[in-house]
């Protein structure tokens, strides 16, 4: 398992593993906006901090799928 993750991030930082790098950074981009524009507007309400981020977190890793649903390795 670790020898097939150091694999992977050799291919990551050479360039070689994602097929188009640019929809994944865009599509993170927008995933990670969402969960800290969550966080931030919970935190100005005034939620308790463990609360705020429980649930940005879950919202932001409950869309990822749906925005990385076309994303493709080479």
């Amino acid at each position: 398992m670790l020898e097939l993750g150091l694999i992977s991030a050799k291919l990551f930082f050479k360039g070689k593993l994602i097929r188009e790098p640019m929809y994944f950074m865009r599509q993170t981009g927008i995933g990670t906006g969402i969960g800290s524009i969550l966080l931030i507007s919970f935190a100005l309400v005034k939620f308790p901090l463990w609360l705020s981020v429980v649930v940005s977190s879950l919202v932001t890793g409950t869309i990822m799928p749906f925005l990385l649903k076309d994303f493709k390795m080479k």
